[in-house]
């Protein structure tokens, strides 16, 4: 069985293809990647001594998806610009890479007959929906006020499935929303075999984390390379919550999915750390100093930035019920992974590393 993983040569991409050429066989993975994304050239020597080919090729062109050795009876989606400020500052280029991309890459499937799996984003939830919701404020973090349970696709353990979609959610998250109903109608219309994944935050060693993309990342490499950081909007409190799953969590559940394809056909799936692995940037904090050693200084600011949601947990239980799927890592042996990674090469990274 062959597979083609777009942009195998980032974070989640790599690890993706690695783990499958492995159980698959060398030369039977192949990926797709146009290196533009910093760091990325660093996973090259990698996958080519784990059995994987590499094409350098870009996704919105549908003359670089030409190439024989491409076609695969399963194509992995991983390509996509995953930053939602990047929207705002590069509109089009935003669209280009998450939407026109995704269209050729169905296209390509329909041809081959393919099986596709799309890597989506909890960021296609509505942003003023996510804003409304009861919160409290607690010491170190906001939680979701449990008196409130009964709304539509929320609980304490966090946004289902079922969570209402109405809204904008930003033009990251169009953009992914955008090629979840095309992916559907790929599949209507033409029988393709299908699975969505909805990720929450994705880490862990490998990640070359920015200012707008791969906090728990970018929150370890400055405690390690003793950076300032910035707790921004929401008070300047340090108390907005997210949940992080681990990549190669998400490894396993492509893989689960790949042997179990046939049942889960159709399917959209929330996946992500949950609550028992949902931290405040103040928790993340702590945990950093503690794994590092070191402590870091912290400016304020009071302004939320553009598309910013106060608490977002996943909410996975559908997936889990599914396909018995769990995440393993918890958040402290997630974050003390990265620190590892860092530690064993930080001239290099230091270098690379926003």
């Amino acid at each position: 069985m062959q597979v083609l993983v777009a942009g195998g040569a980032g974070f989640i991409g790599s690890r993706v293809a690695i783990a499958l050429a492995r159980t698959l066989g060398e030369n039977q993975v192949v990926v797709l990647d146009n290196l533009t994304r910093r760091g990325s050239e660093l996973n090259l020597n990698t996958l080519t001594t784990s059995g994987v080919h590499f094409v350098h090729g870009d996704i919105r062109c549908l003359e670089d998806l030409g190439d024989a050795k491409l076609q695969a009876e399963t194509v992995i989606d991983c390509s996509a610009e995953p930053s939602v400020l990047a929207g705002y500052s590069a509109s089009q280029r935003m669209v280009q890479n998450n939407l026109v991309g995704t269209i050729n890459l169905l296209e390509k499937a329909k041809e081959w007959r393919s099986r596709f799996v799309f890597l989506s984003t909890s960021r296609v939830y509505p942003i003023e929906p996510l804003c409304r919701l009861p919160i409290l404020e607690q010491s170190d973090r906001l939680a979701f006020d449990e008196k409130s349970e009964g709304l539509i696709g929320v609980s304490t353990e966090g946004i289902s499935e079922n969570f209402p979609l109405h809204g904008y959610r930003s033009l990251y998250g169009a953009t992914k929303l955008a090629g979840e109903l095309i992916v559907e109608e790929y599949r209507q219309a033409f029988g393709l075999k299908t699975v969505i994944n909805r990720f929450g935050v994705i880490t862990g060693p490998g990640q070359m984390a920015r200012s707008d993309q791969g906090v728990f990342a970018l929150w370890m490499a400055a405690h390690v390379l003793k950076r300032p950081l910035k707790y921004i909007g929401f008070g300047g409190t340090g108390k907005q919550v997210r949940d992080l799953l681990h990549v190669d969590d998400l490894v396993d559940l492509v893989q689960l999915q790949m042997k179990r394809f046939d049942e889960i056909d159709g399917e959209t799936f929330n996946a992500g750390g949950g609550s028992n692995r949902s931290l405040s940037l103040l928790q993340t904090t702590k945990l950093c100093e503690e794994i590092s050693g070191n402590k870091i200084h912290f400016d304020s600011i009071n302004e939320n930035r553009p598309g910013d949601i106060p608490w977002f947990v996943t909410d996975a239980r559908k997936v889990e019920s599914r396909l018995g799927w769990k995440p393993k890592l918890s958040a402290r042996e997630t974050l003390e992974s990265i620190f590892r990674w860092i530690v064993a090469d930080e001239k290099t990274l230091a270098r690379v590393l926003a």
